[in-house]
């Protein structure tokens, strides 16, 4: 019996795809590194710190920072990622995820943010979403970014439900991933598939209609 639902943050609740590359962009001119949106596809889901060794690996610079340097710029980041956050409002709520959120709750399910970012619990409340939420797990919960499955059996521990009871829902194939190797019903949003398959691909978040969700996985349990 499914017993609860558990989101990504970006590219489900919310775009800041765009705001992280705003982010990272600005960092990679000031050091000098080359970056663009494609580069920024292969970071989404992987952690802050993650991210920016990917993009000095692919500017071949790998160890042109000691590991203290690469936390402070990472951290540079993300304080310019926080000014770029500070303009959500509810409005940037994507669509179908409110209606999905209080239909969820109308039938008892809990529901749970796992996303790699530290600054989830501000996103949520400047989406005014915090309320639809039992739980969050982010990056300050845990030790491995995705496609660890870890933040996902943080989130089913914290939520007291079986991993086999949860459906997960992510817009990456590292997150995917992630979703699988912890036992759970993946839902794919718009994900360019290069791994193992959701087992419920959807082309956005509009498609994401509770009694679908429910029927696709009672087929697969």
């Amino acid at each position: 019996m499914l017993k609860a639902l558990i989101f990504d943050l970006d590219g489900v609740l919310t775009d800041t795809a765009e705001l992280h590359y705003l982010a990272w962009k600005r960092l990679s001119d000031e050091l000098g590194l080359a970056f663009d949106r494609v580069q920024n596809e292969a970071l989404k889901g992987v952690g802050r710190l993650d991210s920016f060794e990917i993009i000095l690996k692919n500017n071949g610079k790998n160890d042109a920072y000691t590991q203290p340097e690469k936390e402070k710029l990472a951290t540079r980041k993300n304080e310019y990622y926080k000014e770029l956050i500070k303009t959500l409002t509810k409005d940037d709520v994507l669509s179908g995820i409110t209606e999905l959120l209080t239909e969820a709750r109308k039938m008892g399910l809990k529901t749970a943010v796992a996303s790699v970012s530290r600054n989830a619990p501000e996103v949520l409340e400047r989406l005014e979403l915090t309320k639809y939420f039992d739980t969050v797990a982010d990056a300050a919960k845990v030790k491995n970014s995705k496609p660890d499955p870890e933040i996902f059996l943080t989130c089913a521990e914290q939520l007291g439900v079986a991993p086999k009871a949860c459906i997960g829902i992510e817009d990456s194939q590292a997150g995917i991933e992630g979703i699988l190797s912890a036992g759970m019903f993946a839902v794919g949003i718009n994900v360019t598939v290069t791994g193992r398959t959701p087992d419920l691909c959807l082309c956005s978040t509009e498609e994401l209609k509770l009694d679908y969700l429910i029927k696709s996985f009672k087929v697969k349990r």
